[in-house]
């Protein structure tokens, strides 16, 4: 195999929806919660033998993607270091199903409301922070005004959406119940974008690095920088559609089977939350490249003038 192999493969599969979607399947694999710091080294190692062309004897392509698999799933692509358990993709789904079970529980108090909310937003939020661009460094304070505004602003979308169907009296009780029902979408989907904007507000400000077809940084743009968190608010809109849509709409068709067999609602509500929650993350996740790229033209004249290529790739982040 050619050195560069497997980087202008990754290149190609993830220049189409379908690519990156097979990819990110890949990344979010909740069996690479599983992987041992042994077998994480072993992998790194691996894929710098082959980068220096260096690898031992019989090592298969199967074993090189298997390898940049786990890579990409732990490994942060900007520091190099190890993302934090609860907050990679691949702990998205397992971590986060408990919360959205939470969220999507009927006949909600305000209390209840209000815990479920924070303690998603708490989860996203660290979530994003994990997965930005870091290129620069993020300030503590920067964090908590991330968490601060997004934590209040799901809270009180959330709240303020209860307390007017509440005392909405055209509504019928049944009418009522099912529209509470969606209230954490509008609620969530709002936050998250809230989440996003300040957990990377240092972005906007500093801009992101840049680099050319080698891979070497041609500067700092706020351009770009603005692009990746759009791109990256995006996804975090259209991750919680499927989330709070279609269970509702599914436990409302079995609501008369659930009524005659209780037992049933909470395991039949969890593997419903689940089942769209794991369909939902790769699809969202996929709608953009993870190194995206973009025209120099459309970027600060500083850099247009420190590179001969017409485009170069940043870090959107995840």
């Amino acid at each position: 195999l050619p050195q560069y192999f497997i980087s202008v493969l990754c290149c190609l599969l993830q220049g189409s929806f379908l690519g990156r979607l097979r990819h990110f399947v890949d990344i979010i694999d909740p069996r690479t919660l599983f992987v041992s710091e042994k077998q994480l080294k072993d992998c790194i190692q691996l894929l710098d033998d082959y980068k220096h062309g260096t690898l031992p004897p019989g090592v298969s392509s199967h074993q090189l993607w298997e390898a940049q698999k786990i890579k990409q799933a732990i490994i942060h692509p900007d520091t190099g270091e190890k993302i934090f358990m609860p907050f990679r993709m691949s702990g998205y789904v397992p971590f986060g199903t408990p919360i959205v079970i939470g969220l999507l529980l009927p006949n909600q108090t305000v209390l209840s409301t209000i815990i479920w909310q924070w303690l998603n937003q708490s989860h996203n939020a660290c979530v994003n922070y994990a997965n930005r661009n870091a290129t620069k460094p993020t300030p503590t304070s920067k964090f908590l005004q991330g968490y601060a505004g997004a934590v209040t602003s799901a809270v009180s979308i959330a709240v303020g959406l209860n307390v007017l169907i509440k005392n909405a009296n055209k509504l019928s009780p049944a009418s009522r119940t099912i529209i509470q029902r969606f209230v954490p979408f509008p609620a969530v989907a709002t936050a998250n974008i809230c989440n996003v904007a300040l957990m990377r507000h240092s972005e906007l400000s500093e801009g992101i690095d840049v680099m050319d077809n080698n891979g070497n940084v041609v500067g700092s743009s706020k351009v770009a920088a603005r692009h990746a968190i759009m791109e990256t608010a995006f996804t975090r809109v259209v991750l919680p559609m499927p989330i709070f849509v279609l269970p509702t709409i599914i436990m409302s068709y079995l609501e008369s089977f659930l009524q005659r067999n209780r037992r049933l609602m909470l395991p039949i509500h969890s593997f419903v939350c689940l089942l769209t929650f794991s369909l939902s993350l790769p699809v969202a996740i996929s709608l953009f490249p993870q190194m995206s790229e973009i025209e120099v033209s459309r970027l600060e004249p500083e850099i247009a003038v420190a590179t001969e290529c017409k485009s170069v790739t940043y870090n959107k982040g995840l």
